[in-house]
């Protein structure tokens, strides 16, 4: 075990992107500099590590940088995805302290492309991994000029366009049907989203800036109409068709039906419903060339009608709709249990984090999005146009860069 006297402990808490380090060993100070874990933190930067108990030597790579660092010594090398290789002298080196290693925080973060801060008073060292490619879904409930939704996309009134944040996204999740009892697709639901007139602008107008756009079919199951139209394959078959009818106009289709296996504490028996449902339109979306999504509770909510596994087979996403859980903001534990109960059943680039901006701050945003970047999930869902102010948008664009 090789120690270090000149190393204290140094009541120093570390976010990166917005979340707390989770690690079984305090960051220390040594000579005025900070020194973390280096597994814990290689392990939230998705950075892949090495250890030569030989040499004492430490290699960390990613796919554009590797780095190498041996203990005790105050030089370190850094070769770059270009090929370049250069060798940095540390203020500080790393040690073996109490069986952990520990690297300087500012030189493993700024090697890795992030940006490391520090807040003298809270005494808070903050970590932010480079902007990542990833799904970034808005949705869009209305697009009439009675609704900012427009406007805050487009930074003008209805119908003029602007670049304004169209940057900050790839794609909209369109509100405008739901179903009737009978599997007839309706425009107008009794839940209040409905397509507004000039609606075929919208679509055009998404063209022009490259965003892809899906057709939402959104239901509840209030008074068991999910339920009921899902027992009869009849009517089941009969929605199926409707929606792949009308999903031609759009690039997929985004299911959200919700409230399944609360009422009547049934679960399994809906949830094969669901299923057999989920299935039968998939098969007649694919060879229309047009993609799934599904918008889900999580699977840490009351309502438990939605086999993951099954699902994610079938669908191309699973929005996960993780939150409404209470507290405002979003509690990250929460989140993130959300996250992992869905991993366990879906791979992680088919997986969306859902997130609800009405219960978020600017803060809170940028966890939640660390949250997505961290478990490398495919990306993140917007609830909802409209009500993303300014400072949420800089959050976005600093750490997303939309496929």
């Amino acid at each position: 075990m090789i120690q270090n006297a000149a190393a204290a402990q140094s009541n120093v808490s570390v976010l990166i992107d917005g979340l707390p380090l989770q690690s079984d060993a305090e960051p220390v100070i040594m000579n005025g500099y900070t020194l973390l874990p280096f597994r814990s933190i290689a392990e939230a930067l998705n950075v892949n590590v090495d250890w030569d108990g030989g040499t004492n030597t430490i290699t960390a790579w990613n796919q554009e940088t590797k780095v190498i660092l041996q203990i005790n010594n105050k030089t370190a090398v850094v070769d770059g995805i270009a090929g370049n290789h250069s060798t940095v002298n540390l203020e500080a080196p790393p040690i073996i302290l109490n069986n952990r290693t520990l690297l300087p925080l500012r030189f493993f973060g700024e090697a890795f492309s992030c940006q490391v801060s520090w807040n003298n008073e809270s005494r808070e060292v903050s970590i932010n991994s480079p902007r990542k490619d990833m799904t970034v879904v808005g949705f869009y409930a209305l697009g009439d000029e009675k609704t900012s939704s427009w406007q805050n996309l487009f930074a003008k009134p209805y119908p003029e366009t602007s670049p304004g944040n169209t940057d900050a996204v790839g794609g909209l999740a369109l509100g405008w049907y739901s179903l009737d009892e009978q599997g007839n697709l309706t425009t107008v639901s009794t839940t209040g989203w409905q397509r507004p007139e000039g609606w075929e602008i919208v679509l055009q107008q998404a063209a022009a800036f490259k965003l892809n756009t899906e057709m939402v079919v959104h239901l509840t199951d209030s008074g068991s109409m999910i339920t009921n139209l899902l027992k009869d394959p009849a009517v089941r078959t009969k929605a199926v068709n409707s929606i792949k009818n009308e999903a031609r106009s759009y690039q997929g289709v985004n299911l959200d039906f919700e409230g399944l296996g609360w009422e009547n504490g049934q679960s399994s028996g809906i949830n094969n419903e669901f299923t057999a449902f989920v299935s039968e339109l998939s098969n007649e979306l694919k060879p229309e060339g047009l993609n799934l999504t599904l918008s889900l509770h999580p699977l840490n909510s009351v309502y438990q009608g939605y086999d993951y596994h099954a699902l994610g087979e079938a669908a191309d996403s699973i929005i996960i709709m993780a939150y409404d859980y209470g507290v405002k903001p979003e509690p990250e534990n929460m989140v993130i249990q959300a996250v992992e109960l869905a991993l366990n059943s879906v791979p992680a680039d088919k997986l969306v984090l859902g997130i609800s901006l009405p219960n978020e701050t600017p803060r809170s945003l940028a966890a939640k999005i660390g949250i997505a970047k961290r478990y490398n999930l495919q990306g993140i869902a917007l609830w909802r146009l409209g009500l993303i102010s300014e400072p949420m948008w800089d959050v976005i664009k600093a750490n997303v860069h939309p496929m």
